[in-house]
């Protein structure tokens, strides 16, 4: 951890090349506790994010409806003030325009009068505006939090540390809606990871792993960077009480897919065993990754990791891959466009067809109609 005066953490600076996850950016009500900064310096923030267990109650699918828009509703005290404020509004505006004629001057140009805005028009405009402002609290005491404690068990919260506004080779220290994605499906049909061995190729801030972790038998979440792969340490010991009642094992790997070799150095931290890597080969039968499909070069070195460590698994495995397709203006398509994701996709039809006399392939898309389990805007791009 690195030393830092009061004044440092009262004052964190975000510069303009840094990128910001839409799961901290949509969250306004959410409250981020800042906690210390890392060993690069960047401000750590802490967050709870509720796991949503009866998701076959009809009052619990509403909690999660509400809960996703809850930035567009958090200030409207009613549907019957905001219908009575939109039909005032309304009528003003009749009253105004029946005397435009009036308003014109010698020329015929409109002749704005402009008039002081009542308090009932700053209310009503008001309470149509999104409002999104995470409120920072620059302590280091989980008290904060006292009263979310209270509403809810050990059980239905996730805590975890992660950064906010990061350059783009440290987007892995944020919380991307992908990861939620594939952790919703984990939850949904939990019975088919029981007593599985996993790995999950770029875990991130580890929360994919953690909550595959309360159902399989053991999780090698893996990713690069002493850094990342220590605040993902530190994750997994915070939802350690998750895992217990499963008695799940989640273990912190680093992973390059730049290299060809796990990394076996006994004095580098996060270290492969030769019995670590032993049990990966003898008994992984799932592999996951969410949202790491951003840059070319990167999905193209994912993919011949995928295919390395499959090739020496001793059982068949199922891979689940989960991302979002992010859409952007390019001057030179002049249109919007999702290369990264083309991009993807054409890597992923390159495996399919892969002739292979040992390995065969299959590509099935999963339908987005499952239960959802943690606090999220599920978007059609995902």
């Amino acid at each position: 951890m690195v030393d830092v005066t009061e004044e440092e953490m009262d004052n964190p600076t975000f510069k303009r090349d840094t990128v910001l996850s839409d799961v901290h950016l949509h969250c306004p009500n959410k409250r981020h506790l800042m906690v210390r900064l890392n060993a690069v310096g960047q401000p750590v923030f802490l967050s709870y994010f509720k796991l949503i267990w009866n998701t076959e109650d009809s009052a619990s699918e509403k909690h999660v409806r509400e809960a996703t828009t809850e930035g567009e509703h958090q200030y409207r005290s009613g549907d019957e003030l905001c219908d009575k404020d939109r039909n005032n509004l309304k009528k003003e505006r009749e009253l105004n325009s029946e005397g435009v004629e009036a308003l014109l001057d010698d020329d015929g140009d409109l002749e704005v009068v402009r008039r002081p805005r009542s308090a009932s028009d700053l209310e009503a405009e008001d309470l149509l505006r999104d409002r999104v402002y995470p409120v920072i609290l620059m302590k280091a005491k989980e008290d904060a939090f006292e009263d979310e404690e209270q509403e809810c068990t050990c059980s239905d919260v996730v805590k975890i540390e992660h950064t906010m506004a990061t350059p783009l080779e440290d987007v892995g220290k944020q919380v991307w809606r992908a990861a939620f994605l594939l952790a919703d499906y984990i939850l949904f049909i939990r019975d088919t990871f029981r007593c599985c061995s996993v790995l999950e190729l770029g875990g991130g801030t580890g929360i994919t792993s953690i909550i595959m972790g309360t159902v399989a038998k053991r999780v090698y979440c893996t990713d690069v960077g002493e850094d990342l792969l220590a605040m993902c340490e530190q994750n997994v010991a915070l939802n350690k009480h998750l895992m217990e009642p499963g008695r799940g094992e989640v273990k912190v790997k680093e992973l390059d897919w730049l290299k060809d070799e796990f990394c076996t150095d006994p004095e580098a931290p996060y270290s492969w065993s030769d019995e670590e890597i032993a049990d990966l080969h003898d008994h992984c039968t799932v592999i996951m990754a969410a949202d790491v499909f951003y840059d070319d070069d990167l999905t193209d070195a994912l993919f011949r990791t995928l295919y390395r460590i499959t090739h020496n698994l001793r059982n068949s495995c199922t891979v689940y891959l989960a991302l979002e397709k992010r859409l952007n203006f390019t001057l030179r398509h002049m249109d919007v466009t999702c290369e990264a994701y083309s991009h993807f996709r054409n890597t992923l039809h390159d495996l399919e067809n892969l002739q292979d006399r040992k390995m065969k392939y299959t590509v099935e898309p999963i339908k987005l109609d499952f239960c959802q389990f943690l606090i999220y805007e599920r978007i059609e791009q995902l």
